[in-house]
């Protein structure tokens, strides 16, 4: 059963919020998606004035695709980085790091529009206490699979393609099946970014033991045949089958998949772990300065 996305203020910043939903709790191993703007910057603001202000993760990875505009990433282990439209960045909080986003310099002083959406990705018992890692990712870095109508950016896992003779044309890779994301995961993660243009059809082969959702950015698409999801809706994928995927319209989608973690997960605010002393931990070792301490440095403006 679809769900649509809610409405959620954030500090006055309004997202959209598939999950977790009042139906839906999570997709093991994907706990939150948040999805923000399109937003219009008029130009001549300042980049200390917008954007996500430093704040402390532990316990799972904060994964941030670039739609539209720049995010500028900086963080407690030193790493200042700018991923423009088409990127992603893919965070891993693990024992802990402070980390603040913001839309990129140029996109607040010049103007623009900013689009992204951010996901949390759990990690398992065992590796919640690993060291922290960022990866930013460029458009360029990312395969692309064109095919059936449909463009597919592979960001991570293996892509085999479509179910046919057709393999379609791969952009940024040399290999036309098989096709590998460039993100390391600490789990085994499918993620896929798909563009489909009006007629687009493709039946995708998708690994097996993995399961996950396909969240609708704008258009519509219809998912093996059933009825048409509209713009801001998710839907629960399995993992039985290939998936058919048709777009009537223009589509943006997200689609992810991951093998099921299967353990207890107790959240409290920016933190994610399996019991609730390991969260009053997390909360003491934040306000204790354990995850670091990120000033942010601002050039002349």
């Amino acid at each position: 059963m679809p769900v649509r996305a809610q409405q959620v203020d954030m500090g006055g910043f309004v997202v959209k919020q598939p999950l977790p939903h009042a139906r839906l709790q999570h997709v093991d191993p994907f706990l939150l998606l948040h999805h923000a703007g399109p937003v219009a910057f008029p130009g001549g603001a300042r980049q200390r004035d917008e954007g996500v202000p430093p704040h402390p993760h532990r316990g799972f990875e904060p994964v941030t695709f670039v739609f539209k505009g720049g995010v500028h990433h900086r963080d407690s282990r030193g790493n200042d980085h700018v991923v423009e439209a088409g990127g992603v960045q893919w965070m891993t909080a693990g024992m802990g790091i402070v980390h603040s986003e913001r839309p990129s310099r140029s996109l607040v002083e010049e103007g623009g529009e900013w689009e992204l959406i951010q996901l949390w990705i759990n990690l398992p018992a065992n590796r919640k206490m690993i060291q922290p890692r960022y990866q930013g990712l460029a458009a360029d870095e990312i395969p692309v699979v064109e095919q059936g109508g449909f463009r597919i950016q592979v960001v991570a896992g293996t892509f085999q393609g479509i179910v046919g003779p057709d393999a379609g044309a791969v952009v940024g890779a040399d290999r036309p099946a098989g096709v590998v994301g460039p993100a390391e995961t600490q789990t085994p993660i499918t993620a896929l970014v798909l563009e489909g243009t009006p007629g687009g059809d493709a039946v995708l082969e998708l690994p097996s033991g993995q399961r996950g959702f396909l969240y609708v950015l704008s258009g519509t698409v219809t998912v093996n045949g059933a009825a048409p999801l509209p713009a801001h809706h998710l839907i629960e994928l399995d993992d039985e089958g290939p998936l058919g995927l048709a777009s009537p319209e223009a589509t943006r989608a997200l689609l992810m998949l991951g093998e099921p973690i299967g353990e207890p997960v107790v959240s409290s605010g920016p933190f994610v772990m399996n019991t609730h002393t390991q969260i009053m931990e997390a909360m003491r070792d934040a306000q204790m300065g354990k995850m670091g301490v990120l000033i942010e440095e601002w050039g002349a403006e």
